[in-house]
């Protein structure tokens, strides 16, 4: 049966700082209307009433749903009486857990523009994790992976970069490690003595399927042992008895987005530290 066509509407994310925040969750809500389809309306770094009009002429233009987070007050008040006016939704995502927030903790909230962004301490150490992950990305500079807080095997196309990054945008130090049949893995590995190693499949066709979409993107038609099914159980086979080897954990990717498996790998890791 044909796919029903998608019905669109308008989403619009006001915020005073990136908006980053907004993004996430409205993506995160408007996921569970899969017959639905947002247009999303982008309005960042709105701290002026001038830009703010200019917000307004957009929503009345493209009237939908208004997800929020301002602080200055006098706006705040100026986009809710516009929504009003136009009888479109405007709700500021971030008021009810500050409420409960103020209650449980029996204070005042202190509001700032941007707060989770300031250059602090877990800032630095998010740019830091970066650094070090991208340096250590697919095998490099292997003589500092004992510096790593995680260090990420598998065979070719099962996440590990993305995976990776994203790790280390919640300021965890990660390396990944290729495996390749026939390669010996890095001695280092044999070595390491903090960080958590993890191994990442998945099945032999999501495999295949990913390195045929790789070399179609790359203009390369030709079939190869690349996406041969044979070749890439074997490599799997391999990548398996290495873990085994070490006892080190495995995740499979295969119907995981990056993040839930970079959930998964929070939990062993933060499991592990929790043993330890």
């Amino acid at each position: 049966m044909p796919s029903r066509a998608k019905k669109f509407f308008h989403i619009h994310l006001v915020s005073d700082a990136t908006g980053e925040t907004l993004n996430t969750v409205a993506r995160a809500a408007a996921a569970q209307y899969a017959d639905f389809q947002a247009v999303e309306h982008v309005h960042a770094l709105i701290r002026t009433q001038k830009r703010l009009v200019r917000v307004i002429q957009d929503i009345e233009e493209h009237p939908g749903v208004v997800l929020f987070t301002i602080v200055n007050d006098d706006l705040r008040r100026e986009l809710e009486g516009a929504c009003g006016r136009l009888e479109v939704p405007c709700i500021s995502v971030l008021d009810p857990v500050i409420a409960t927030l103020a209650t449980y903790l029996n204070a005042k909230s202190q509001p700032q523009i941007g707060g989770q962004h300031v250059l602090n301490a877990e800032y630095f150490r998010r740019i830091d994790a970066l650094n070090f992950t991208m340096m250590h990305d697919d095998g490099q500079h292997t003589e500092g992976l004992n510096d790593a807080d995680i260090v990420l095997v598998g065979i070719s196309r099962t996440s590990k970069t993305p995976t990776s990054i994203y790790l280390a945008n919640r300021g965890i130090k990660v390396a990944n490690i290729p495996i390749v049949c026939g390669i010996q893995a890095p001695q280092e590995l044999d070595h390491l003595t903090k960080p958590l190693v993890i191994g990442l499949v998945a099945t032999i066709e999501r495999i295949a399927q990913i390195r045929r979409n790789r070399l179609l993107s790359l203009n390369e038609a030709e079939e190869t042992t690349y996406v041969d099914k044979k070749t890439i159980a074997g490599e799997l086979n391999y990548a398996r008895q290495l873990c085994g080897k070490h006892n080190w954990p495995i995740i499979d990717v295969t119907r995981r987005s990056i993040e839930e498996t970079a959930a998964a790998i929070l939990t062993l890791y933060h499991d592990r530290k929790t043993a330890a």
